[in-house]
């Protein structure tokens, strides 16, 4: 009766060196992962604002303009100066690109509505970014707020406050995830335009991982999550998109999709559903181009959509009341 157990213990101390390397094999694997996704590829500015003015003129003056996140890292982003007392606008891309794909529709913003614009590198985006990672949503709802702080000080020549005291807030998929957080958390932030918005940073992972890795199965998915947690040791929060939009109850909100953005046009339809006053939400779900597509555009759907985008703005933002209330703070 005792030969059994020994050869039980036997058999498991032969297993324990494969097991071992298994565990290291797989820990060196995802943490791989982890650390690619985290810092995503970077390419040249699409347009800058120096090249913009050489092609269209002087009219445009955007600086390039740094300040500090909450957390203590640097950012920095292109301003377009609007009207003194007028509201501002924080243009947010999306993973893997940077503030040059939406600098167009800045600038046509500006011109329409006379709007403060920035366009802030969200971490790890851009060239040489001031931070070099990417918490794929973690932290970049804070770094938004610290963008808001940033044009809420702001002075004009006069030394009068540049901007007043409503925001608006345009992101694709990760740049409208952190807008979302960040109106979550102040009510200042009057009007979102989001397009193509994950569930929750999991789904970011999932998808930065699959553009990494060509898989998508829930195994690698679990542990890649796992392996997120560890790596930002225990910082990883996940907030639910659902969740973060019962907090907002002021700001007039559109949603934008399109078959182009595969499941993020599911979880932006099912974000529509979350907002406490559904009154002020619009759903469009059947866009033939999205936010995430916009520098490889023709002109005629570029025109259109950020024909639809300045006018949203351009009507709900403008007529805003001030405020300085903020939301309640979403759970951490």
């Amino acid at each position: 009766m005792a030969r059994r157990p020994r050869l039980g213990k036997k058999l498991v101390k032969s297993l324990l060196p494969l097991l071992l390397l298994i565990g290291i094999a797989l820990g060196g694997v995802f943490g791989w992962i982890v650390y690619d996704i985290s810092r995503p590829q970077r390419r040249p500015y699409l347009v800058t604002p120096a090249a913009f003015v050489q092609i269209s003129g002087p009219g445009v003056k955007a600086t390039e303009e740094t300040w500090r996140n909450k957390d203590g890292t640097n950012a920095r982003g292109w301003l377009l100066r609007g009207a003194e007392g007028a509201p501002a606008v924080v243009l947010l891309h999306r993973y893997g690109a940077d503030r040059s794909w939406l600098f167009n529709l800045g600038v046509k913003l500006n011109e329409t509505t006379n709007f403060t614009i920035l366009w802030p590198d969200l971490r790890g985006h851009g060239m040489d970014p001031p931070v070099k990672w990417s918490s794929l949503g973690m932290r970049e709802g804070d770094d938004v707020l610290a963008a808001i702080a940033y044009l809420k000080q702001l002075k004009t020549p006069k030394d009068e406050f540049l901007v007043g005291n409503s925001f608006g807030v345009y992101g694709v998929e990760l740049g409208a995830y952190a807008g979302l957080k960040a109106a979550a958390q102040d009510g200042r932030v009057r009007v979102l335009v989001l397009d193509s918005v994950p569930a929750d940073e999991n789904q970011m992972v999932n998808s930065a991982a699959r553009a990494e890795t060509g898989l998508e199965n829930s195994f690698i998915q679990s542990l890649t999550h796992l392996a997120m947690r560890v790596y930002f040791m225990g910082g990883y929060d996940n907030a639910n998109s659902c969740t973060l939009a019962q907090y907002l109850r002021a700001p007039n909100v559109l949603l934008l999709s399109g078959p182009d953005a595969g499941y993020w046009r599911n979880s932006t339809a099912k974000l529509a559903t979350c907002f406490p006053n559904r009154g002020n939400v619009e759903l469009k779900n059947d866009l033939p181009l999205t936010g995430s597509n916009l520098p490889s555009a023709t002109g005629e759907q570029g025109e259109a959509y950020d024909r639809r985008v300045i006018e949203y703005f351009d009507q709900h933002l403008r007529t805003q009341p001030a405020t300085l209330t903020s939301a309640a703070p979403p759970p951490q």
